[in-house]
């Protein structure tokens, strides 16, 4: 299985982060990410044969969404593993390899790199040091395109998500009054279009089952006629995407992109209309009480989990090298809760959509993905 990869470069820092020039140092931490602390000063590391560390990519572990998640997977490991840990923030691509080669110099036995962007340097620093153990998020390490890794001490976590889209997306098209639904990404990378394509299928399917013609505005499924932003900052330009969407009739808008979602909620708010949103990655409602009024569902890569799981091997000198693909049925995606909506959807949908992950589960419902390539 040839496993696709994207680097993204210049991914925005969300403005809420002030980090110093060359990322932040390396803190340690059991408590607040990016705090700041030296990790050459505090308290002593409990578990002294095993050092957990983890560099952000330029998104920041408050991000909310994708860094946070990986943040508080390693957290958890070092809590059930009795040690402490290191954590590095990226201000940009630019800080990757320093970073990388911080945590190195500080010991570090396993390192968590976190999103497809950090791919190339992570590749560097495994093949130079042998003896760390790498985590990779979101990425197969395969930057030559030959279908294998290209250092053998690193642990790909890839995630599915369109198995999880694909119910978003039919929850979504049951859920239209316009019978219009809309998505828009940051860039065009595979972890991003995957969430918009199995959208489109989870649309696609609910009318053939249905007999409906729910239209998705902003994705057919070509990387040449999607709507894109240009990048991953929560600034006009996505506003201004979003706002194209909402113009067009759609109620409910799937941004995928880390933070661009933020311009969605300015878009919504500006129009006075009622649309609803889904969110990625993890699940708005708990991690942005912003979109608790608005959020329709969330489409979730439980990375916290298998980031945990996997630092959890390494720490007890289990580590598997060999790739994890987070599914429906292994529970590495699925969707959040409706919470404020549960009132609002069919009464039906709930049902469906239980019927539809168990068929995702079992072939009997197709989804493809760059995955199952």
């Amino acid at each position: 299985m040839k496993m696709r990869k994207a680097f993204v470069g210049g991914v925005a820092v969300l403005a809420t982060t002030a980090l110093a020039a060359c990322g932040e140092a390396p803190s340690e931490s059991g408590g607040e990410p990016g705090s700041g602390g030296s990790s050459s000063g505090g308290g002593e590391v409990t578990n002294t044969d095993f050092l957990p560390c983890i560099v952000s990519d330029a998104g920041g572990f408050d991000d909310k969404s994708f860094n946070q998640l990986s943040y508080e997977g390693v957290q958890g490991a070092a809590e059930e593993l009795g040690t402490d840990i290191r954590e590095v923030e990226s201000n940009s691509e630019n800080d990757y390899t320093p970073n990388l080669t911080s945590l190195v110099d500080e010991g570090c036995n396993a390192i968590v790199t976190v999103g497809f962007a950090l791919s190339a340097a992570t590749v560097e620093s495994a093949t130079q040091n042998p003896d760390v153990e790498y985590i990779l998020i979101d990425d197969a390490a395969d930057n030559d395109f030959n279908g294998e890794k290209d250092a053998d001490n690193i642990k790909p976590l890839l995630y599915d998500t369109a198995q999880a889209a694909f119910l978003a997306g039919y929850a979504a098209a049951d859920y239209s009054k316009t019978g219009k639904v809309g998505t828009y990404g940051g860039q065009p990378f595979p972890t991003v279009t995957i969430f918009m394509d199995g959208f489109r299928q989870g649309v696609e399917y609910y009318n053939q089952e249905k007999g409906e013609n729910v239209e998705l505005v902003g994705w057919t499924g070509d990387d040449e006629t999607g709507l894109f932003t240009g990048g991953f900052e929560a600034n006009q330009a996505a506003t201004n995407t979003a706002k194209q969407l909402l113009d067009q009739g759609v109620d409910v808008i799937l941004p995928v992109g880390g933070p661009i979602y933020q311009g969605a909620l300015t878009a919504i708010a500006d129009s006075g209309e009622d649309v609803a949103l889904v969110g990625v990655d993890a699940d708005f409602y708990e991690t942005d009480p912003n979109t608790q009024d608005l959020v329709l569902t969330s489409i979730l890569k439980n990375m916290d989990v298998s980031t945990e799981e996997a630092v959890v091997a390494a720490g007890n000198g289990e580590f598997d090298p060999e790739a994890y693909v987070g599914t429906l049925e292994n529970d590495g995606v699925g969707i959040a809760p409706f919470h404020n909506f549960e009132d609002k959807v069919n009464d039906s949908l709930q049902g469906e959509l239980d019927e539809i992950k168990q068929g995702i589960i079992d072939g009997s419902i197709p989804v493809t993905s760059y995955l199952q390539q």
